[in-house]
């Protein structure tokens, strides 16, 4: 899923995305293996996530060094 789409659901409901809230944890709770579950989902997510950019900024460096040759 697109950053973009996981930044607009965190600004209109004040927490990721299959997360439960602050406020849902206060007034019920929550089973700590079903927690777990969800934190693994969310760190798997998190790594996809800096491995895309990360081979986002290996080409924009790649195209930089291109451009800066370009340039001699």
């Amino acid at each position: 899923e697109p950053l973009k789409n996981v930044e607009k659901f965190i600004t209109e409901n004040k927490h990721l995305k299959d997360v439960p809230s602050a406020k849902e944890v206060e007034n019920n709770g929550i089973e700590l293996g079903e927690m777990n579950k969800i934190l693994l989902l969310k760190i798997e997510e998190l790594t996809l996530y800096l491995i895309e950019m990360d081979k986002k900024i290996e080409s924009q460096n790649a195209e930089i060094e291109k451009l800066k040759l370009n340039e001699k």
